[in-house]
């Protein structure tokens, strides 16, 4: 009998396999909204009787709203744990949920564009995604999730703050949204420190492709608001996507200029990272992830008539230790995983007719 985790890896990721604007360098919008429920402490405080009850309290909701088509429902501390590193890996739960919590839970659609994350920091975080640039798409989607659980669960609001949260920096709107950048050529030019010293000077944040704490892999950025107090939603997202487009225009123009001017050296660095994808025995995550970052570039630039982008997109995601062990239908240690996603990169390359 298949797991649920088991059924969602037979669906196609929405916001990776379909195209969106921009979407040569704008992989993902994501829109999350952190959310409490009146009558229950915050997890932090709550016992785990009552975030069991709390729970079964959000799924009721869930199902009378209607607001995720064909839901599914997965407690995160009844699967294994490389079924929750997936749900991770796939950007349905944060890293948080991964702790000894009691009672964590995610609900999505099928096609992961829709999801609610239960008992985190927060009771709830709503969230939506899209490929492209789509935040505008994504705010409306997540909004009316929000007012559909909102019929049958109350929310602590007050009048003066907004929205109540456990963590200061989330209070007002609850919202972060992001936009998840691929930059190559601003890293390539030795660019990057620069847009990131302009973006927090902003009021933003740039964040590793798992969040907080992580690394820039891939030359993949989450870039994000981080206040949520004292703006409307509609202001946060529009200043978002206005840095955004100009980190876009950016790493274009950077593209155009090392195109004419160092043709070379970026033939150089996608034919190496070509090379090294189609011909490895052996790589790592790490390896593998900036290796796809500039054979990504390639397929964007037209350097390859015959390799996918989603395909690429894809093995962004298949090169992750929890997916490479689903893949395997086994556990493997560190060395094994390293022999084995070379493999499947060799294998998903090769069919790709290159």
């Amino acid at each position: 009998m298949s797991s649920p985790v088991d059924k969602m890896l037979r669906q196609r990721v929405s916001w990776l396999a379909d195209s969106g604007p921009e979407d040569d360098i704008a992989i993902s919008s994501r829109i999350r909204l952190a959310r409490n429920v009146s009558g229950f402490p915050f997890p932090i405080n709550a016992s785990r009787q009552k975030l069991a009850s709390l729970f079964e309290k959000v799924k009721l909701a869930v199902e009378c709203s209607n607001c995720i088509k064909n839901p599914l429902m997965i407690r995160i501390d009844e699967i294994p744990k490389i079924d929750s590193q997936i749900l991770l890996e796939r950007r349905l739960i944060s890293r948080e949920m991964l702790a000894e919590k009691a009672c964590p839970a995610v609900i999505f659609s099928e096609d992961e564009s829709h999801s609610v994350m239960i008992n985190e920091e927060d009771h709830l975080r709503i969230q939506a995604m899209r490929p492209g640039l789509q935040l505008s798409e994504v705010w409306a989607a997540a909004d009316e999730m929000e007012k559909g659980l909102s019929q049958n669960l109350k929310f602590c609001f007050s009048p003066e703050l907004g929205f109540l949260t456990s963590c200061p920096t989330n209070v007002g709107t609850g919202l972060r949204a992001s936009v998840m950048l691929h930059l190559p050529a601003l890293s390539m030019a030795g660019q990057m420190n620069a847009v990131l010293q302009a973006i927090g000077k902003l009021g933003l944040a740039a964040r590793g492709i798992f969040g907080e704490g992580t690394e820039n892999l891939g030359s993949l950025y989450q870039i994000s608001n981080q206040s949520t107090l004292g703006e409307a939603e509609s202001r946060i997202i529009e200043r978002l996507e206005s840095v955004v487009r100009q980190i876009i225009s950016h790493e274009k123009n950077t593209r155009k200029i090392l195109f004419e001017k160092k043709r070379e050296f970026l033939l150089n660095n996608v034919g190496r990272a070509y090379g090294i994808l189609r011909h490895s025995y052996i790589i790592s995550s790490q390896e593998a992830l900036n290796s796809l970052s500039s054979l990504r570039l390639g397929v964007d630039l037209g350097m390859f008539s015959s390799v996918d982008i989603h395909k690429v997109n894809e093995l962004f995601l298949l090169v992750q230790p929890a997916h490479l062990q689903k893949y395997a239908s086994k556990e493997l240690d560190s060395a094994e995983r390293d022999v084995f996603r070379a493999k499947i990169i060799r294998e998903k390359l090769q069919s790709q007719g290159n």
